[in-house]
């Protein structure tokens, strides 16, 4: 491999240093990948900079592998913090994030760069992940990846979320921004996208792609889905709003069509009587999210496509579940309802006492 882990002297001003940061929990199968992915970049000033947030497995030892800076955190302080650490630490004018399960394409660094300097009012380059996992998976990380790249890459341009895994931003606008919220360890990103967002556009960039591995089983895809959904819901009513150009009224309506067929199936199995309000449940979720459903028979045929129509049912269930919940819990705890307010002036709170501690400290 040949990725420098500091600038080589003889390249061009005009080519600005760009600090990959690799936030790194428990990922000692991708990384290798990862890393690999990372030497291959056509961009020629690129260091890599690996936060290892206390892993219990052999990510830190295979990182070590590898000509990057590896820092290592002694207590595991969560994703936010991680790639704070990361952008503090980086030399480059760029801090490109990457997460350690996500294989770049060779010319993702270089169109990022080129997208960043076309236009002052670009703040931050998002990348979208691949229709192919990074490593062999199951068929519910199959779906997943194939239902991530498709409301991407339907949703490319402008947005509001900020996705984190694949995303390029100048360090100092980063930095200036108030960097991800370390008392959030869920919807960092989102909280950050928001912020940003204010100020400045986010991109979402086909240019930019990577190979990623998600979550395999299916307990782990809906907890993940019920969780995030859930801790979204002050935050949506703070802003009046979901994330522009991805969370679309279709999918929405998609969303609880689904969750209506799923939580009905039950009685219509009991009582055929029920059966055609559940039919139509399930008709109107295809309907309203058809294009997905088209892209699935385009790609795994018609048998697993209707396989893969039962995993997004799931899915969809998960997401109007934890909305529901997290829209109960608004209504009865005011300790909720200001979740972000509270967290934000937490983490001012704690930079404002951190300012003068030397750079290399968490």
């Amino acid at each position: 491999m040949s990725v420098p882990t500091s600038p080589p002297a003889d390249l061009p001003a005009a080519l600005p240093l760009v600090s990959v940061v690799i936030p790194l929990y428990n990922d000692a199968r991708t990384l290798p990948a990862c890393l690999e992915a990372v030497a291959a970049q056509t961009y020629p000033n690129v260091e890599i900079v690996v936060v290892d947030d206390a892993s219990t497995d052999d990510s830190a030892r295979i990182a070590e592998r590898y000509p990057c800076r590896l820092i290592r955190q002694e207590t595991n302080s969560g994703p936010a913090e991680t790639r704070n650490r990361g952008a503090r630490e980086a030399r480059g004018e760029i801090v490109f994030f990457l997460d350690a399960d996500v294989g770049l394409s060779p010319t993702s660094v270089a169109s990022a760069v080129e997208q960043l300097a076309a236009d002052p009012q670009v703040g931050s380059v998002c990348g979208i992940t691949d229709k192919h996992p990074l490593l062999p998976t199951t068929r519910v990380g199959d779906y997943r990846i194939l239902q991530s790249y498709y409301w991407r890459i339907s949703s490319e341009g402008t947005v509001t979320p900020w996705f984190s895994a694949l995303a390029a931003i100048r360090r100092a606008l980063f930095l200036e921004s108030g960097g991800l919220n370390p008392a959030l360890r869920q919807t960092e990103e989102i909280d950050f996208g928001v912020r940003l967002s204010a100020t400045h556009r986010i991109e979402l960039s086909s240019q930019v792609v990577g190979r990623h591995n998600d979550e395999e089983q299916l307990s782990g895809l809906v907890r993940k889905l019920f969780r995030r959904a859930r801790l979204r819901v002050p935050l949506y009513v703070d802003h009046r709003g979901f994330m522009r150009g991805f969370e679309t009224r279709s999918r929405a309506v998609a969303a609880l069509a689904a969750a209506g067929a799923v939580a009905s199936l039950p009685l219509a199995l009991l009582s055929p009587r029920a059966l055609p309000a559940t039919a139509a449940l399930a008709a109107g979720a295809v309907l309203a999210d058809r294009g997905f459903h088209a892209f699935l028979v385009r790609e795994r045929g018609v048998g697993t496509a209707v396989a893969y129509t039962a995993l997004h049912f799931a899915a969809g269930a998960a997401v109007t579940a934890g909305a529901a919940v997290g829209a109960g819990q608004w209504l009865l705890s005011p300790e909720f309802r200001s979740l972000y307010r509270r967290q934000a002036a937490a983490a001012a709170s704690t930079d404002a006492a951190t300012t003068d501690a030397p750079a290399g400290r968490p």
